[in-house]
């Protein structure tokens, strides 16, 4: 294990963990600061108006999970793929793109990524969120008619970013330093212009090595909003981030064995320091108003724009000796990303006959179009002398040149060199048309919240329309629309516990192709869950149990006849993900806060059209079992007052491999065991955190089967896998004005 350790010095601060409200108003911090006692905010109570529903959480008839600012704090998380999941029951990341894209999976299924309510899901992105500019995380498991338009029926994450709250000047500046060369900059400053004008500005950069050899990950953030108070019921919000990310090529963290997981070490990677950065440049513009037409009824439109350009690589073995050696190939990357999102939505309560009526009504709009070159690649090892690539009868191949998988510390030059791409026509006519992804799509949706007996039983009805026309990768266009309903009934037993019920469906339109021509239908999902909520003394903590069962239709998958240029796909049949997922946050004890959860998922095939699957087979990319915990203590009273012990521990057990698997490698994976230990100190002004990952320095991956093409055309079964990062620390100064 090789760790850099950099010294550091200086400042920053925990600031207004502001929550989002409709109008500018009075700012009240959540920790800290009366007579020495000290409060940590793990609970929400509420969503964010993004969420759409008006409503306290536990009266809301679905499992929905909020990680809030402070609980990011404390484990120093700064981006989506940095342990922000250990929070949520049941949610892990599906590894590929490293720290350049998250992809969450939970319940069986991919996660939506949301931002502001606005559903920014796609094929290759976004790139992961920042926790500078985010205020907290809202995790809805299960479909989410009042926010989905489209979407697998695992539910959905929604970043909701920080926003002006109409204060004096205050906010915070922060250091951070740790292992691997890091150093992190981070400036939030929330200010008041006028009585109706509110300014908020956060500013990050980091610089990141990795204990990988060769790699790096630097960012840099600008994000400046405002709000306009136009009238005393009308509120103006518009908000700017830009994100810069310059980091190693996709690829870089991959691993490839025929001996197993885990076989290198830790620091062992395939990527080149001659290899050009990865370049990601994403805009993001989103524009909210807000009008209160009376203390019933309120009016949200939204427009939000987002663009990201990448300019990068994908280095990729494309040929193997059964012995272990092989040649790299490195493929050229230009994309463009561009969404565009319109929304609006009525939320309003009326009464009739005793009966009191919450309406969510709205309108969404939406249009992505993703654009990439892949067309370009060039091997950086050497086939022969010649350096010839691709084997012909009359090529003979010499291994003496090719990459040595065996080899764990000698590096060398690439003996081929690097490729030359040609970036000078147009994107999109290099683009069109398979490297095209194009996605028009409108919802419609209404529902009612009928509230009987002063309120204490809940019958949520509701109903979305959605229309979807989209295009991947030169297939023709697919046209879809659906009616999915929603039924929902809570009880509240009593002001602190309810009990629910739902029922809910999902709609996903899928691109592929099959041999015969065919139409590829959506993939539809039913979801059925119970579950039960409660709050404990006055809602310092909370606790929330759920059992769900989701099945799925029309899925498809690979053709496992396909030959390595086609790409055909078939329907799968049918699937059933069933669950039951427990969660505890809070403030049990003076002082003592803590986040526990536990999930138990297990995701089966129950009809199956290719031999490639069979009726009970597990589908892949989940842990049957999943265990998490975070517990922090922080003195109160006397000499020793803001002084702060942490410690967590993440645990998945009886692992599924990736999504991509092969035949001939029948290892499965070690169950992932991780602990994290921290300290910290602060007052109304400093704090000081310091946090040590992986303290038990355990050796921890995640990975795959793969199929290895050798020099004879056919295949070899093997591994492939990523490693995390050993034991490594962070210590972070925060300055409060």
């Amino acid at each position: 294990m090789k760790i850099t350790i950099t010294l550091i010095s200086i400042l920053c601060a925990c600031v207004a963990n502001a929550q989002e409200k409709d109008s500018i108003q009075a700012y009240k911090f959540d920790e800290f600061i009366i007579n020495a006692k000290y409060y940590k905010k793990y609970v929400e109570r509420e969503g964010s108006s993004s969420l759409r529903l008006n409503e306290e959480l536990i009266k809301i008839p679905q499992n929905i999970s909020v990680i809030t600012s402070r609980a990011l704090e404390d484990q120093q998380v700064t981006t989506l793929s940095d342990g922000v999941l250990r929070n949520v029951a049941g949610a892990q990341r599906l590894e590929h793109w490293g720290d350049m894209y998250t992809r969450v999976n939970m319940r069986g299924s991919r996660a939506a990524a949301f931002f502001n309510g606005v559903n920014v899901t796609s094929n290759w992105g976004p790139l992961s969120e920042d926790m500078s500019y985010v205020d907290h995380i809202e995790f809805i498991k299960g479909p989410s008619g009042f926010l989905m338009s489209n979407g697998e029926p695992s539910g959905i994450y929604n970043i909701v970013t920080k926003k002006p709250t109409g204060n004096s000047t205050n906010g915070h500046a922060r250091l951070t330093l740790g292992s691997f060369d890091m150093f992190r900059g981070e400036i939030d400053l929330d200010s008041k212009i006028t009585d109706k004008v509110a300014f908020r500005l956060n500013l990050m950069a980091q610089n990141k090595n990795s204990f990988r050899k060769y790699e790096f990950n630097d960012r840099y953030i600008i994000n400046p909003s405002l709000r306009f108070l136009l009238t005393e019921k009308t509120t103006l919000t518009t908000e700017y981030i830009y994100q810069k990310a310059r980091m190693s090529e996709v690829g870089s963290a991959y691993v490839f064995s025929f001996g197993g997981y885990a076989t290198k070490p830790i620091d062992y990677t395939l990527t080149d320091p001659g290899i050009a950065p990865t370049q990601i440049d994403n805009h993001t513009i989103n524009i909210n108003l807000q009008h209160q037409f009376n203390d019933d009824w309120k009016l949200t439109s939204q427009l939000t724009y987002l663009n990201e350009y990448t300019l990068g690589s994908d280095l990729w073995p494309s040929m193997f000796t059964p012995d272990g050696k092989m040649i790299r190939n490195l493929n050229f990357w230009e994309a463009s990303n561009v969404m565009k999102f319109g929304q609006i939505f009525l939320n309003g309560v009326f009464r009739t006959e005793g009966v009191s009526h919450t309406i969510l009504t709205g309108l969404d709009l939406g249009s992505k179009t993703y654009l990439a070159d892949w067309s370009q690649s060039g091997a950086i090892d050497k086939f022969n002398a010649q350096g010839n690539f691709n084997p012909t009868d009359n090529v003979i191949p010499d291994y003496s040149y090719w990459y040595d998988l065996n080899n764990n510390e000698i590096y060398g030059k690439p003996n081929n060199g690097y490729p030359v791409f040609d970036g000078s026509t147009p994107l999109k006519e290099r683009a069109t048309p398979y490297g095209t992804i194009e996605q028009v799509y409108t919802g419609l949706y209404i529902q009612d919240e009928l509230g009987f007996f002063e309120d204490a039983l809940r019958l949520t009805l509701a109903a979305r329309y959605t229309n979807v026309r989209q295009s991947a990768y030169g297939g023709t266009e697919e046209k879809a629309e659906k009616i999915t309903p929603r039924i929902g009934l809570s009880y509240s037993i009593d002001n602190n516990t309810s009990i629910y019920a739902l029922f809910d469906q999902a709609f996903v339109p899928q691109a592929g192709f099959f041999r015969n021509g065919g139409e590829v239908k959506p993939l539809t999902g039913n979801n059925m869950e119970v579950g039960l909520k409660r709050d404990w003394y006055g809602g310092k903590w909370n606790t929330t149990l759920s059992l769900y069962n989701i099945e799925k239709k029309n899925g498809i998958t690979a053709d496992p006849t396909n030959t390595i240029n086609e790409q055909f796909s078939v329907v799968l049949g049918a699937t059933r993900v069933q669950g039951v997922e427990f969660e505890l946050k809070g403030e049990i004890a003076n002082g003592f806060n803590a986040i526990l959860n536990y999930a138990f998922t297990e995701n089966k095939v129950t009809k199956s059209n290719t031999p490639e699957y069979v009726v009970g087979d597990r589908i892949p990319g989940y842990a049957k079992h999943t265990i998490n915990g975070w517990l922090n203590y922080m003195v109160t009273d006397g000499d020793l007052a803001g002084l702060g012990l942490s410690f967590g521990g993440s645990y998945l057990g009886d692992r599924s491999t990736w999504d991509w698997g092969s035949a001939g490698s029948p290892l499965e994976m070690d169950d992932y065991v991780k602990f994290d230990a921290g300290l910290s100190w602060e007052n109304s002004n400093i704090r000081v955190n310091l946090n040590v990952f992986n303290v038990f320095d355990k050796y921890l991956y995640s990975g795959s089967g793969y199929s290895f093409l050798q020099p004879d055309g056919s295949y070899k079964g093997g591994y492939y896998y990523q490693a995390e990062a050993p034991r490594n620390w962070r210590l972070s100064l925060t300055y409060k004005f």
